[in-house]
């Protein structure tokens, strides 16, 4: 190992040192339940604002999105702006209410007027599924970085990485909780946007701070017409716009069903905290996303990025880091070393922070919902229910490092919005019903969340991105082998299909179901969503 690359690997090993260290200061204010699951309720609307930019500006972000703008142009900043609107969604239908309505899960939510066990049962499934799609492309992230930090192209180097990553995740959430990730999460951000701002700046001065210059660059150096115009990834054919569609809507409406962000309306104590914490995150998440215009175009501009290039293997997801590496002064150079150093650290960090806030909302769910909730009818002691919470982000942790070696190929911003896909298409719509019609029951939150989940996953299983996809040099770009082809399914993303679904199957649960009307607990949850009157009770029938 040369000077560069130990000086690359010390910088990222210190970043995780520090993770360590404050996962292990906060584990000592980790007393029970409330404070493993919600971080005691004590964190103040900017610092959660922080914590949710940490924890929303993931790999795919950072990595994935500055990828897919120096491989597909306008067309990969479509990602930027669907991530970004979302947040409206969460903000003017979910935030306030579900921290008036709930406890720890989402499914305190949806339980407070049906019948336990199976609405518990299906959240908590949701909740479990949408956070290993989430964390497949965290582990594809850290892999990609580890190949350019050591030099090396290795598989077992990477795959090795990833095992490191999942146990990392499961060490914050068993030891740290909420409050040990809420941390790790707020310094993440912190550390992202000083590093993009920091590369944003040095690519704009390569081009006198001259935007128009810059774009300009990038499409002559892209090699691709129309490098500048909408269609170029997605302009094709009718397929591939209506696979555009069908993604949009993934986009802006998973946020506000991704468990991992719900959450985090948790951990703050009263109502305008969580709105408070949205605000904040719409701000600093719109600064970074304005940031991903300049990597994505300053990587288009000064890296190549043809095929056969470091970053078109990678699937755009060395980008940025390689931008870094060129604007700090090229391979070779301390400055150029330095950089990479930086900006790998910081993706590391990013990376860490979002798997351990995954990997806790996951075994939160089944602790407090499957466990506590079905198995032991609410009987469970903290200590029990804190036992399991431990045990299954152990499982989690090993059934993402498992699904993650072999989608390594895939780009990271482009599995995240699979898991939007399912986030909108299993949770949303239950959500929705719940708070704002009457009539919805058991029966048709059951099948909104199942309908969804299943023909999203099932749908993602037999389409291009499981099977039967090329890379442009003819290379497979598929999860399978090219022997094997099961992709029936036209589009990449599945959402134009699944979320309709969804809310379709929700109304036709509710309406054909004679359960009796529970409009009393509606009328009840309604208070407590408007208001946030008796918002700290436990949600128990």
């Amino acid at each position: 190992m040369d000077g560069d690359q130990l000086l690359t690997s010390g910088l990222f090993l210190s970043v995780v040192a520090l993770t360590i260290y404050i996962t292990f200061r906060a584990s000592r204010g980790t007393k029970g339940t409330d404070d493993f699951f919600a971080g005691g309720r004590s964190f103040s609307g900017f610092q959660n604002g922080l914590a949710i930019g940490g924890d929303y500006m993931s790999a795919a972000s950072f990595l994935g999105i500055s990828g897919l703008i120096a491989l597909s142009g306008y067309d990969g900043f479509l990602y930027s702006i669907g991530f970004l609107v979302a947040w409206l969604v969460a903000l003017l239908l979910v935030a306030e209410v579900l921290r008036n309505s709930g406890k720890y899960t989402m499914a305190d939510q949806l339980a407070y007027r049906m019948k336990q066990r199976p609405v518990r049962t299906a959240a908590a499934t949701s909740t479990v599924v949408v956070s290993i799609f989430y964390l497949l492309a965290q582990m594809v992230g850290a892999g990609a970085l580890v190949t350019l930090l050591l030099g090396v192209e290795s598989e077992a180097l990477k795959n090795l990485t990833i095992f490191f990553v999942g146990v990392l995740m499961i060490f914050y959430v068993t030891i740290g909780g909420m409050k040990g990730t809420t941390w790790v999460q707020i310094v993440k951000a912190v550390l992202l946007m000083i590093g993009s701002a920091l590369i944003v700046i040095l690519v704009l001065a390569q081009f006198h701070f001259n935007l128009s210059e810059l774009l300009g660059s990038a499409a002559a150096n892209s090699g691709k017409d129309g490098f500048l115009d909408p269609g170029l990834k997605y302009g094709a054919d009718t397929t591939s716009k209506i696979n555009f569609v069908s993604l949009g809507l993934a986009l802006v409406l998973g946020t506000a069903g991704l468990p991992h962000i719900l959450i985090r309306f948790y951990t703050v104590p009263t109502s305008r905290d969580a709105r408070k914490s949205v605000l904040w995150a719409i701000g600093l998440i719109g600064v970074f996303y304005l940031m991903t215009i300049v990597l994505g175009f300053g990587a288009a501009a000064l890296l190549d990025t043809q095929l056969g290039s470091a970053v078109q293997k990678s699937g755009g997801n060395l980008a940025s880091p390689l931008l870094a590496e060129e604007v700090g002064g090229g391979a070779g150079t301390v400055g150029g070393a330095v950089l990479l150093a930086v900006i790998a650290a910081v993706a590391f960090a990013t990376i860490l922070a979002v798997v351990a806030g995954l990997t806790l909302t996951s075994s939160a769910s089944v602790a407090h919902d499957l466990y506590n909730s079905v198995f032991r009818k609410g009987e469970a002691s903290e200590g029990e229910e804190l036992k399991v919470a431990r045990i299954s982000a152990g499982i989690i942790g090993l059934i993402s490092i498992i699904l993650a070696i072999p989608a390594q190929k895939l780009n990271v911003a482009f599995l995240v919005a699979l898991a939007f896909a399912i986030a909108a298409s299993a949770n949303l719509p239950s959500i929705i019903y719940n708070m704002f019609w009457r009539r919805f029951n058991t029966r048709g939150a059951v099948w909104s969340i199942y309908g969804g989940l299943i023909s999203s996953v099932g749908l993602v299983i037999f389409s291009p991105v499981v099977s039967g996809k090329l890379n442009p040099d003819g290379s497979n770009a598929a999860l399978l082998p090219t022997s094997i082809d099961i992709s029936w399914f036209p589009l990449e993303n599945p959402g134009i299909v699944s979320i309709p679904l969804a809310f379709f199957l929700g109304w036709l649960g509710t309406v054909t179901s004679r359960e009796p009307s529970a409009e009393e607990r509606f009328t009840e949850l309604e208070v407590r969503a408007l208001t946030g009157a008796g918002a700290e009770a436990a949600l128990e029938h």
